[in-house]
C-alpha cells in the first residue's frame, strides 16, 4: 500500500478546510496514544497517524498488531470543555459509531461488540478496536486501530478466540487515505454531537445509533471481570452512560468495564 500523504490529509481535514487543528503522519512510533498523551499543550482536535506501531495497545494493556502499511493507526486528542468528567469514558462508544459509519463508506457492513470492537463478515471477526485514555491535563486521547489491507499471517485471536479480519478481506473498497478521511470526518460529526450534548449519549442521538449497531445486544455473553469474578447472562441493553446491562439468572447486572465474550452455540 502507498504511504499516506500528510499534506493531502491536512488539506482535507485541517482548518480552514476541515475540523481538525493539526495532523501529523509518522513512519513509525511505539504508540500514537502514548505520544499524544505526552504532548503537553496539544490543541483540541490534534491527530497523529502512524504508518506502523511497535507498541500498539488495546484494552487492558493488550498488544495491538500494527504492521506497516496494512491499517490505520491513529489517535485524536480532544479537550471537550463543558463535558463532565464522569462522561468522558463514553467517547469510546462515540468512536465506535464513527467506525461503523466509516466501514459503511467502504462498503462493509459491520457491527459493534460492546464496548468498542468493530466486527465484520459472517464470522463476526474483529476489524478494529478503540482505546480512550484521559491525560493528566484533562485531555482525552482516542486511539483507533482499523485493519484495512490483507492481514499478515498469522494474527493471534482476541479474547474469546475472536478472529481478525480487515476491510479488504470483507470486500471493502477504498485505500487507507480515503478511509482515514472518512473515519476522521465520521468521528468529527459524532464527537461534535456528543460534545454539544455535554457528553450525553442519549440526547446526542448516539445512544440509539450505537444500540442499533450493537451485535452484543440479545447475545448470550460471558463477562470477564478482574479477580475471577466472571459471570454469564444475556445482554439486554446499553444504558444512558454507555454501560452494558446483562440479565444474569433474572437479575440485571450493569457492567462499566470488562471483557465481554459472545458465546456461540455448540
Amino acid at each position: 500500500m502507498a504511504a499516506l500523504d500528510a499534506e493531502a490529509l491536512r488539506a482535507a481535514l485541517v482548518t480552514p478546510h476541515g475540523p481538525y487543528a493539526a495532523l501529523d503522519v509518522v513512519s513509525s512510533t511505539g504508540s500514537t496514544n502514548a505520544d499524544l498523551l505526552a504532548a503537553a499543550g496539544a490543541a483540541d482536535r490534534t491527530v497523529l497517524i502512524a504508518e506502523a506501531q511497535t507498541a500498539g495497545r488495546g484494552r487492558r494493556a493488550r498488544a495491538w498488531v500494527s504492521p506497516p502499511d496494512a491499517g490505520l493507526y491513529l489517535s485524536v486528542l480532544v479537550r471537550p470543555e463543558g463535558v463532565p468528567a464522569v462522561r468522558l469514558g463514553s467517547l469510546s462508544l462515540v468512536a465506535g459509531v464513527a467506525l461503523v459509519r466509516a466501514a459503511r463508506h467502504a462498503g462493509v457492513t459491520a457491527t459493534l461488540k460492546w464496548p468498542n470492537d468493530l466486527l465484520a463478515g459472517l464470522a463476526q471477526a474483529k476489524c478494529a478496536g478503540v482505546l480512550a485514555e484521559v491525560g493528566q491535563d484533562g485531555a482525552v486521547v482516542v486511539g483507533i486501530g482499523l485493519n484495512v489491507g490483507p492481514l499478515p499471517d498469522p494474527v493471534p485471536p482476541g479474547p474469546g478466540g475472536i478472529p481478525a479480519t480487515s476491510i479488504a478481506e470483507e470486500g471493502g473498497v477504498g485505500d487507507r487515505a480515503e478511509l482515514a478521511v472518512a473515519l476522521l470526518r465520521s468521528f468529527d460529526e459524532a464527537e461534535r454531537s456528543w460534545r454539544g450534548a455535554e457528553g450525553d449519549l442519549s440526547t446526542s442521538g448516539l445512544l440509539a445509533e450505537y444500540r442499533a449497531n450493537c451485535s452484543t445486544l440479545g447475545q448470550r455473553v460471558r463477562v470477564e471481570l478482574p479477580e475471577d469474578r466472571d459471570f454469564q447472562g444475556t445482554a439486554i441493553d446499553i444504558d444512558a452512560d454507555g454501560r452494558l446491562v446483562v440479565d444474569a439468572a433474572g437479575a440485571a447486572r450493569t457492567v462499566s468495564a470488562g471483557d465481554v465474550v459472545h458465546l456461540r452455540s455448540a
